[in-house]
């Protein structure tokens, strides 16, 4: 007789009934390693292994599957969004599930969603779907960036997208260091505003970005620059990048996300005097 909990975690640590009485495990021996504690059901007809990571776990108790932000931030992927939430992919018709402290954000996409997680290509397509352009873009940088979409992968993506929303691909970047330089880099090319990345400068270093060959911008996130050392750092730089004539406009995790007008005002202006000093 096969031991049903060695066969679930063959599985990928849950399976359905179904398919485990294809092994010839039946309803009752499968009652009777749920009340031993071996297994667990979690919906009727769905049963895991104990260690079953706790947001699959919900997202099947919700009657889908793990997706959206869920997904992108169990691969480390920059999400733009704070919240925590479980993203739950139900499927066009599916129907969500009571279950306690269900806090779980329903996304009734077309498909079958898989039993546990979507895959990293539906997250991003959901996360599209769910947060916009922009959280879309930064999300997809940062994948591509931790080397987890291939060429073929970034082509379905694409062509999985809506007509008007392919130009995001196009514009994308392997080289970005945060979610951060994403949305800048991405609301500067929507005014027309063109940027080159990650540029090495003599006697500076390596900045994020230069405007127009003088103008230097650098997006500080909330992990970096934190510190006293960083900030001394930061400051040595761009005392070097003054003595070479470039000005440097740094902008924080806050100021780029939360207010944006001052950060386009502030770029604009510095645009405007090298212009006017050329």
């Amino acid at each position: 007789m096969i031991d049903p909990a060695h066969l679930i975690t063959r599985l990928g640590g849950v399976a359905l009934g179904s398919r485990l009485q294809e092994y010839g495990i039946s309803r009752a021996t499968l009652a009777r390693h749920v009340a031993k504690g071996t297994i667990q059901r979690i919906r009727s007809g769905v049963f895991a292994v104990p260690g079953l990571k706790p947001s699959v776990r919900e997202a099947i108790a919700h009657g889908g599957a793990l997706t959206c932000t869920s997904v992108l931030r169990s691969h480390k992927v920059w999400v733009l969004h704070d919240g925590t939430e479980p993203h739950i992919w139900m499927g066009a018709s599916g129907r969500a599930r009571t279950h306690p402290d269900c806090a779980c954000v329903s996304h009734y996409y077309r498909g079958d969603p898989p039993l546990g997680r979507a895959s990293l290509e539906q997250a991003l397509l959901h996360l599209y779907r769910c947060q916009g352009d922009e959280a879309f873009f930064a999300a997809f940088e940062s994948a591509w960036k931790l080397r987890l979409l291939s060429r073929a992968a970034r082509a379905r993506v694409r062509a999985a997208l809506p007509a008007s929303a392919q130009w995001l691909v196009d514009l994308a970047r392997p080289d970005a260091d945060s979610g951060l330089e994403s949305l800048l880099r991405l609301r500067l090319h929507i005014l027309g505003i063109r940027l080159d990345c990650q540029v090495e400068i003599t006697g500076v270093g390596r900045v994020d970005f230069v405007i127009g060959r003088k103008l230097i911008l650098e997006a500080d996130g909330k992990e970096n620059h934190a510190s006293e050392q960083m900030r001394h750092k930061d400051l040595l730089r761009d005392a070097a990048a003054s003595a070479r004539g470039y000005e440097t406009l740094r902008f924080d995790y806050s100021q780029i996300v939360h207010d944006w007008p001052t950060v386009q005002s502030a770029v604009i202006g510095a645009l405007k005097r090298l212009r006017d000093h050329a």
